[in-house]
């Protein structure tokens, strides 16, 4: 982990909508009023949890938000909906440590797997997962329902 850096659950809202910034630059469309309200009811209502790693100046320089299911197929997962350093932060190694720390939270839920969807035009993320021995283990289909 880059020195003085920490990692913790967000789940104050002043610890919440410290995350935003960062979070945004993965998810343009969420807007800052929102923020903290829907992450409060995600953590409360579906097991959401938010890790930010921030710096010794207490700010937050990479975001990861995840949560717990299990699966028929392959057993307990830890499943990250998020993951993301702040651009300016990039190649310093807060996302591998993030995701180093992602895998040992895995580990001590008794997960046996952690997984991670990514866009496919996402080509610089894709390049770190492969650097962090992940591998394209299906393809994902999605059906847009608003139509």
């Amino acid at each position: 982990m880059p020195a003085a850096s920490t990692i913790a659950l967000a789940v104050a809202p002043a610890e919440i909508a410290a995350c935003f910034p960062v979070l945004q630059q993965l998810r343009p469309h969420l807007v800052a009023a929102d923020f903290v309200p829907r992450i409060q009811r995600m953590q409360r209502e579906e097991g959401f949890r938010l890790a930010a790693l921030t710096d010794a100046a207490g700010t937050v320089r990479a975001v990861a938000g995840y949560r717990f299911y299990d699966k028929l197929f392959s057993g307990k997962n830890l499943y990250v909906d998020d993951l993301v350093t702040a651009t300016a932060d990039r190649s310093r190694g807060h996302g591998r440590a993030l995701l180093a720390w992602l895998k040992q939270e895995a580990v001590a839920h008794g997960c046996v797997q952690l997984e991670l969807d990514s866009g496919v035009q996402r080509f610089a993320a894709h390049r770190f997962y492969f650097r962090e021995r992940m591998h394209i283990s299906s393809y994902h289909f999605v059906a847009d329902l608003r139509a």
